[in-house]
């Protein structure tokens, strides 16, 4: 049997910034995707937030999170309208005046011509003092990187975009590996054995997720780690335990 061991964790967290999103009238798709990146990067997404376009709000929150995990990301907030303070907020935060940045400036009249850049254009050039920008190929207008963390576009596309800029050049850890082995056995009824190879298993993470699919009730125990063969016999001790307990395991990887 492979050793049970944990190398350090690289951790990161997600600030979601938005009136909009806390009220329902825009549904966030941005955390899925980021978690995914994260993820195939060996960076464990450890927590998410969301809060309100007040500034008190947003320091607190980036304060207490870049504390505390290697990375932060937040999305919203950086746009031309009155109610876009994140830039201001992530700024007071560190402690650091804002400036319009002259690249960011630069970058903003390449894409709206020279001219073109209003005051409300040029609120998107504002960073925190000593920042590094974030690209934005689909609209321009950057993000920016103040310590460990990288304040983005809450746009979909565009914070997309950023991501995929961003996360290659990242400090990665293990990759946190998966299997997933399904039946039709109550959890009230799985529940003692499968804390028993938990508990055995300090190294993996095992979780039960109960579904219903075709009529049927079932549930999926999910193992996770990074150590591959570990993780096959962590399967294989569930699928014995599901067979003890009358029912059929199905590995939900090779279906």
């Amino acid at each position: 049997m492979p050793e049970e061991t944990s190398a350090p964790a690289v951790t990161a967290a997600v600030l979601i910034i938005g009136n909009e999103i806390l009220s329902g009238r825009t549904q966030d798709t941005n955390l899925n995707w980021i978690a995914a990146r994260l993820t195939a990067k060996g960076i464990r997404l450890a927590e998410a937030r969301v809060v309100p376009d007040i500034e008190d709000e947003i320091i607190a929150a980036v304060r207490a999170l870049s504390g505390r995990y290697n990375y932060v990301f937040t999305t919203g907030g950086i746009g031309p309208t009155h109610d876009d303070i994140t830039a201001e907020a992530i700024a007071k935060a560190f402690g650091r005046p804002l400036i319009v940045d002259a690249q960011a400036a630069a970058r903003l009249e390449r894409y709206y011509g020279a001219g073109n850049v209003s005051p409300a254009r040029l609120r998107m050039a504002r960073v925190a003092q000593g920042a590094a920008l974030i690209d934005n190929p689909v609209s321009a207008a950057p993000g920016f990187r103040i310590e460990n963390v990288f304040v983005m576009a809450g746009v979909p596309a565009i914070m997309r975009a950023m991501v995929d800029g961003i996360v290659p050049a990242l400090d990665g850890g293990p990759v946190v590996l998966a299997r997933s082995i399904a039946c039709q056995v109550a959890e009230s009824i799985l529940a003692e054995p499968l804390g028993a190879i938990q508990a055995a298993h300090p190294a993996v993470d095992i979780g039960s997720y109960p579904w219903f699919r075709g009529g049927r009730f079932g549930v999926s125990l999910v193992s996770r780690g990074t150590d591959a063969a570990l993780l096959d016999d962590v399967a294989g001790e569930i699928s014995q335990m599901v067979r003890n307990l009358g029912g059929e395991p199905v590995d939900e990887d090779s279906t």
